[in-house]
């Protein structure tokens, strides 16, 4: 009977390189053997730097529900799946697909340092995309669009200054120069250009990009981004025309358990960590 060859018997070479760094420390026949094994390993079976949500996570945010068929727009037939008791459903397997370009398109313009002005009026939203925005140290408008806020931006960019000014003075004492009801008259302006510009204070140019919840109630903020060629990412729901987004998720953007979904979904995609 022949004796089984003894990989020991012929070490590699201490200069020889195997095929996986990592292996180098054991016989070239081994090594080639398990370098070889790894290759054919499905993708799902190695480590991924997040997950998406699965189809069946959507569908329990309440993802695929659409407004009623009577309010839908037609540019967004490709995108659902049929109409139950007069609601639009999404395809969720598009959803998911959606969401991923989405996420990639945003990460790529966070790394690369871009501005992303994130936009939503919708109440039920108003506290994630002000987390969000935070996490991410980006603009954000959730009070009330200003008209003009892209298009007239060097007569915002003056308001945005004044309103800087005005907030140190009170901040210092300066204001205290002034009589009491100059003071009080100063106040209530410095109140009204918070809610107005504090979520955008810190803005220096027209943002690189706008992200936009709500297509249909932002509509102003569409047009003016759209006017001026900057590129707009959102949620499209069946009443939206995605037509005026450059990347954008087919889903529901009304329910707080869907936004809360996506919106966390893109804050863990961007910065590597779940929302608070």
């Amino acid at each position: 009977m022949r004796r089984p060859k003894d990989d020991h018997a012929n070490p590699p070479h201490q200069n020889e390189k195997t095929s996986e760094g990592s292996l180098k420390d054991l016989p070239t026949g081994y090594a080639i053997g398990i370098a070889r094994f790894l290759s054919f390993l499905p993708y799902p079976l190695r480590p991924l730097p997040m997950a998406m949500p699965t189809e069946k996570e959507l569908l329990d945010a309440c993802c695929h529900i659409g407004h009623r068929k009577n309010k839908w727009n037609p540019k967004m037939n490709s995108y659902l799946f049929g109409v139950r008791r007069g609601l639009h459903l999404f395809d969720l397997v598009e959803t998911r697909k959606h969401l991923e370009t989405l996420c990639s398109a945003l990460k790529k313009l966070q790394t690369e340092g871009k501005t992303i002005l994130f936009v939503s009026t919708k109440q039920q939203s108003i506290p994630l995309i002000e987390t969000l925005g935070e996490a991410l140290n980006q603009p954000t408008v959730t009070k009330k669009w200003i008209p003009g806020l892209l298009t007239n931006w060097f007569t915002i960019k003056k308001r945005i200054k004044y309103f800087l000014d005005l907030k140190h003075s009170f901040k210092t004492g300066e204001v205290e120069k002034y009589k009491k009801k100059e003071q009080t008259e100063l106040r209530k302006k410095l109140m009204k250009l918070e809610t107005a510009l504090s979520g955008v204070a810190g803005m220096t140019e027209r943002p690189d990009a706008l992200f936009v919840v709500d297509g249909v109630r932002d509509h102003v903020a569409v047009l003016e981004a759209n006017t001026l060629k900057i590129p707009v990412y959102g949620f499209c729901d069946s009443n939206t025309n995605p037509d005026e987004f450059t990347v954008f998720v087919p889903t529901n953007d009304d329910a707080v358990k869907s936004l809360t979904l996506l919106l966390s979904t893109i804050q863990k995609e961007l910065t590597g960590s779940a929302s608070a």
